[in-house]
């Protein structure tokens, strides 16, 4: 398995704490009670998620377990801030969502390159005495602490930014396919499993255009329930406008592969039955037109459907043409 692709890390992350304000009290040459001069502390460092489109993988944090913040530093005399504790940053790909690993709950998605989420917030400065003063109380003797940091497990996931998802069972020729269609070159072989990670490929269209295909895992029947790999890798589709369903010919039962398929995705997430669906028999090099008309009687009802041969070419522009409609329209 290429261990270079990892999609999942579980790591703690600790934001800095405030600094505590000071209670300091001003006392010079002549003039013993000058009052408070206590300054504020500084923020605590929080935790940021920063989408990095030069990655793909969260490798570089599967060995990474604790990410702690700095702390704020304490206030001083002479109205002195503390100085602020240095954010911690954590450079990810584009399309990873955090959660909280205990609650579930969403903390933050980076989709754009650039863009920075907080996912542990540092702990605010406290006050100095100072800011308590008044004319009933000319020297406070006390001041704010500052806030705790925040801590908790967090768990990241990517889930792949592309215009295209190729959905079938292991062997339908959907590596094949996108090893014809872009600049991608992924495992291939003639016996199912061959795809273990996900490959994406940019695919050129005319006047400069392209599209991307995501490529998964071959998906089998329970794989909704955490059957094979199928579980593991179907969040990389949530994200696909398109969704390009490949059955073989070789199949006896074209509709009932087509409708397995169909609910596994049912199964795992209901949204993904809105998005765009289109159904590319493949391996047609071996059907003739008669073959190829016989065969249509059995296909899937609601489905627009092409045949197509990676092989031979056979119908690969009208896939190209009919996908970036889709995905344009």
């Amino acid at each position: 398995m290429n261990s270079n692709f990892v999609d999942y890390v579980k790591i703690f992350v600790r934001s800095g704490k405030g600094g505590a304000g000071s209670a300091h009290l001003l006392r010079v040459k002549y003039n013993a009670k000058a009052g408070p001069d206590g300054g504020d502390g500084g923020r605590g460092g929080h935790v940021v998620l920063r989408g990095n489109s030069q990655r793909w993988t969260l490798l570089h944090l599967k060995y990474t377990k604790h990410v702690f913040a700095e702390n704020g530093e304490n206030g001083g005399e002479n109205l002195c801030t503390g100085h602020q504790g240095a954010d911690q940053i954590i450079d990810v790909p584009l399309g990873c969502v955090c959660r909280d690993a205990e609650t579930g709950e969403v903390l933050g998605e980076v989709t754009e390159n650039g863009q920075s989420v907080i996912i542990a917030k540092g702990g605010r400065g406290g006050l100095g005495n100072d800011h308590f003063k008044s004319a009933t109380n000319q020297t406070p003797r006390y001041a704010q602490p500052g806030e705790p940091a925040e801590e908790r497990w967090v768990i990241i996931e990517l889930k792949m930014l592309a215009d295209v998802g190729l959905v079938g069972f292991p062997n339908a020729g959907k590596s094949t396919l996108l090893s014809v269609v872009s600049a991608a070159r992924p495992q291939i072989a003639d016996y199912p499993f061959t795809t273990i990670v996900p490959n994406l490929g940019i695919v050129k269209y005319h006047d400069d255009q392209s599209f991307c295909i995501a490529d998964i895992p071959g998906i089998i029947e329970g794989a909704s329930e955490g059957k094979g790999l199928g579980l593991r890798f179907l969040r990389h589709i949530e994200r696909n406008s398109v969704l390009l369903f490949m059955v073989s010919c070789e199949q006896l039962d074209i509709a009932r592969e087509y409708n397995v398929l169909l609910e596994e995705l049912r199964r795992y997430n209901p949204e993904l039955m809105d998005k765009q669906r289109l159904l590319a028999v493949t391996k047609c090099d071996m059907l003739d037109d008669t073959m190829q008309q016989q065969l249509r009687q059995h296909l899937p009802k609601g489905v627009e459907t092409i045949f197509i041969s990676a092989v031979t070419g056979l119908n690969m522009q009208q896939l190209k043409d009919r996908l970036f409609q889709m995905i344009n329209s």
